[in-house]
């Protein structure tokens, strides 16, 4: 790779990049169920879209499963088993089973997910329709379009794109509202939502934008990264929603990008001809696969990474009572 690198060349750090608030605990309630209750601890669907953490959890005894039928009743000891709900949210029904089957929940929901979700219950209850802009099959909009009940008259749709918006078809446009999934593009769904507005009239949205902070801040420093960069490397596992927007908004800026899952997809022929490196991370990636792909470009380079200003982030979550030191 060293061939191929120009003496010129210089890397640029996106500031913010990597963990949110809400990944950080998410996280911290597995580890601290397993510090407390001990191996296993059995996690309905990833805790955060990214490998390095979910393989790092699996080794401390946390057991992944797609859903809770998977999940014995109890232990060995006869305790009932502990369960985390991941930071992607679940549908009131998955509640409800959990409760039945009578398992240790500790809910590891982004509460600014579940603002989210209260919002759709809200809607619900009063019979009001619902449009939830976002990806159909992610466990987030899975979760969210489980909140709403539609047994008061209502409904609840799902749009991804403007397209949608134009065959989207309500039972009444005078009660309509949208919701988002928190890890969107922001410029891809105020194109949608700009879509519902001269569709529906009357479509009311939520007071405060459902992207949420840690989505706008890493999207805005790409945004930055992008114009000053002509090759971004994007530290993000391929099912992670926020870390494929962040690449894709590179690109739409004409800034060659591409998603790594850690140092060893990196390849040399992305190197050819480019001066200017910029490196971020979605905000499930730990800032420890940054350091190893800024570790092997200063090698590489004998450059040490210049790290942009960017938003200072000091937003901290409550973790359940039962699990704070």
């Amino acid at each position: 790779m060293n061939n191929m690198l120009n003496d010129n060349i210089s890397i640029r750090l996106a500031n913010p990049r990597g963990f949110c608030a809400g990944v950080d605990r998410a996280i911290d309630i597995v580890n601290r169920a397993l510090d407390i209750f001990g191996a296993p601890v059995y996690v309905r669907h990833e805790v955060v879209h990214n490998k390095f953490v979910v393989d790092s959890l699996r080794q401390r005894g946390a057991i992944f499963v797609d859903e809770l039928s998977d999940i014995p009743l109890q232990d060995a000891t006869g305790r009932a088993s502990i369960v985390v709900f991941s930071a992607h949210g679940v549908s009131r029904e998955v509640k409800d089973d959990a409760a039945q089957k009578g398992f240790k929940v500790f809910d590891a929901t982004c509460p600014l997910v579940t603002k989210v979700h209260l919002e759709v219950a809200k809607f619900s209850q009063s019979g009001q329709e619902c449009v939830l802009i976002g990806h159909q099959f992610h466990p987030e909009v899975e979760g969210t379009m489980g909140q709403y009940d539609d047994s008061q008259g209502g409904k609840i749709y799902l749009v991804e794109s403007v397209e949608d918006v134009q065959k989207l078809e309500v039972l009444n446009p005078s009660r309509l509202s949208y919701v988002t999934q928190t890890t969107l593009s922001m410029d891809d769904t105020a194109r949608v939502i700009d879509a519902l507005r001269e569709r529906f009239p009357e479509i009311q949205g939520p007071r405060k934008k459902d992207i949420c902070y840690a989505t706008q801040n890493r999207q805005d420093a790409v945004k930055q990264l992008a114009l000053e960069c002509d090759l971004l490397l994007v530290v993000g596992s391929p099912n992670s929603s926020n870390s494929n927007r962040l690449r894709e908004l590179a690109e739409r800026l004409g800034c060659e990008s591409y998603l790594i899952d850690n140092v060893n997809d990196i390849s040399t022929d992305w190197f050819k001809d480019k001066t200017r490196i910029g490196i971020t991370a979605g905000a499930s990636a730990p800032e420890v696969l940054v350091r190893q792909v800024v570790e092997q470009l200063r090698q590489l380079t004998s450059q040490a990474p210049l790290e942009l200003e960017g938003v200072e982030e000091n937003i901290v979550f409550s973790m359940p009572r039962e699990l704070r030191l």
